[in-house]
Formats: structure tokens, C-alpha cells, sequence
């Protein structure tokens, strides 16, 4: 019984092992091979394919974009403090209608050399009979505003009470029979600017007569004490400075609601007033 469950065993194991010759046979290795080459074109089929390479083409770019949009949190994360926007410059548009426009650079300038400036353009300038040139002073080719300008030529108002005063202005001059200086201010109301020019009176002549083209001399130092007195100039509500002889030195006059022009000459008032209220351009 023993020896016939050998003689079973030994032929099961010379069956498996046939099998297994057969397998790794021509037969069998032909098909293993058919399978093998299939799998391989198949794997290279997929690889050359136009979608995969479009998938991984599109993957790679998510992941560049991916990363710099990381990349741009982070820088704007670490730097944001240091990041600071350009203010854009406002259109200034003239408040009066001009003839004549000038620019000076008045940067690092004395009081005194500031309206030496001025003035030298002003008479260099050919300005047609009863006409206005305009003059905007810059700093660093930026227009400066009112407060600026004060602050720069020491001027001894008050600009803490000038809360609603504009700091849109005009430094002008007018050629109706001479040429002759002009300061226009905007303001919301009479009322914004009244206090700051009354406290700015005691100094207004020794801060401006440069401006003017006069000079502080034997002759009119006493302008540096006299008092401003109320006037009417050209019907409207005025402070005037005169000299001994009762001629105009320097004036502040409110032509209307919202402006106030500081002046030497009433011809110049008449012309700016003028201009004001007209409600068309001149040509």
C-alpha cells in the first residue's frame, strides 16, 4: 500500500513538472513573450499618448503657479509694512482765466530769493495789456499747495485756524497800466480765513513786502507798526495798509464768499474780481 502512494506521488510530481517544462517551452514562452510585448506597447502606447503629455503638461504648470501665488503671500506677508502706495498728483486747473502760465522751482530758496524769483519771471514775462499771469511754484517738480508756501516763506499766520481754507491758491500778476502782484485764496466761508489774516496783520508787511518788490528802508520801516484799516475796495469788505500819504501798500479784499485776494493795486482786484464771476472763458 505504501509503495503504490509512492509510485501516485512520483508521478504527480513528474506531471507538475512537465507542466512546468511545457510552460517554459517554445509553446508556452512563445506566449508568455506575446504577453510580455503586449504589455510593453501597450505601457509605450500610453506613455506617447497626446492626453498624458497634455495631463502632465497642464500638472507641471499648476504646480509653477501654484507655488508663486505661495511665493506671493509670503513676500507680501513679510514686506507689507514696507510696501507704500504713489499718491497721484491732482489736476490742478487755474481758478481764473490766464494769459500767460509760469513754473519756479523753488527748492531750498530763501524767503528773500523766492520772490526774487518771482518777480524776475514776472518782468521777463510779456503779458498782454489787461491780462493775468499765473505762477505755481514747485518743490522737487511738485506744485506746492498754500500751507507749503507759507511754511516755506516763514510766514507768521496762524495755519492752525486755516482748517477750511483751500490749500488751492494762485500767485499771480496782472499788466493793467504796470505789472502788479496778486495772491488768490479759496476758503469755504468769510469766516474760515478772517481771524488767521487779522492775527496775521501785525506781520504781514515785513512777511511780504518782497513779494510787492518793496524794501525795508529809513523810509518805510514805520509800514512794520502801522496798523491795517477797514476799506471798501470795488464794493466788497477789505483790510488796507496804507503809507503816509494814504496810497495803498497792501491789501486784503473778499471778493465773494469763497475768495480772497491779497493785492497793491485796485485796478488788479477789479480784473481777478472779474474773472471770478465770470461764468464763461475768456478768449
Amino acid at each position: 500500500m505504501a509503495n503504490e502512494e509512492k509510485v501516485v506521488n512520483a508521478k504527480v510530481e513528474t506531471f507538475a513538472s512537465d507542466m512546468a517544462q511545457a510552460i517554459d517551452g517554445s509553446e508556452g514562452g512563445s506566449i508568455k513573450k506575446i504577453i510580455e510585448e503586449q504589455e510593453k506597447e501597450e505601457d509605450e502606447k500610453d506613455k506617447a499618448s497626446p492626453e498624458r503629455k497634455t495631463n502632465q503638461i497642464l500638472m507641471i504648470v499648476g504646480i509653477i503657479l501654484t507655488v508663486c501665488a505661495l511665493g506671493a503671500v509670503v513676500f507680501l506677508m513679510l514686506y507689507k509694512k514696507v510696501i507704500s502706495t504713489v499718491p497721484i498728483q491732482a489736476q490742478f486747473t487755474p481758478m481764473i482765466y490766464l494769459e500767460a502760465t509760469g513754473f519756479e522751482e523753488i527748492s531750498d530758496l530763501t524767503k528773500d530769493q523766492i520772490f526774487q524769483l518771482i518777480n524776475n519771471d514776472v518782468a521777463k514775462e510779456e503779458i498782454k495789456p489787461d491780462g493775468i499771469m499765473g505762477i505755481y511754484v514747485t518743490a522737487n517738480k511738485q506744485v506746492l499747495g498754500l500751507r507749503k508756501f507759507l511754511t516755506l516763506i516763514g510766514a507768521n499766520i496762524d495755519q492752525t485756524k486755516m482748517e477750511f481754507v483751500s490749500d488751492n491758491f494762485l500767485i499771480g500778476a496782472t499788466n493793467i497800466d504796470s505789472k502788479n502782484m496778486f495772491i488768490l485764496i479759496k476758503m469755504r466761508s468769510f469766516s474760515d480765513i478772517f481771524d488767521p489774516m487779522r492775527g496775521w496783520e501785525e506781520k504781514m508787511f515785513f512777511d511780504l513786502h518782497g513779494f510787492f518788490g518793496l524794501d525795508i528802508n529809513a523810509d518805510t520801516k514805520y509800514l512794520l507798526t502801522k496798523n491795517f484799516e477797514n476799506g471798501i475796495i470795488q464794493n466788497k469788505n477789505a483790510r488796507i495798509l496804507r503809507d503816509k500819504d494814504g496810497k495803498i501798500v497792501m491789501m486784503y479784499v473778499f471778493a465773494d464768499d469763497t475768495s480772497m485776494i491779497i493785492a497793491n493795486n485796485e485796478a488788479s482786484v477789479h480784473e481777478i474780481m472779474t474773472r471770478l464771476s465770470s461764468s464763461t472763458v475768456r478768449k
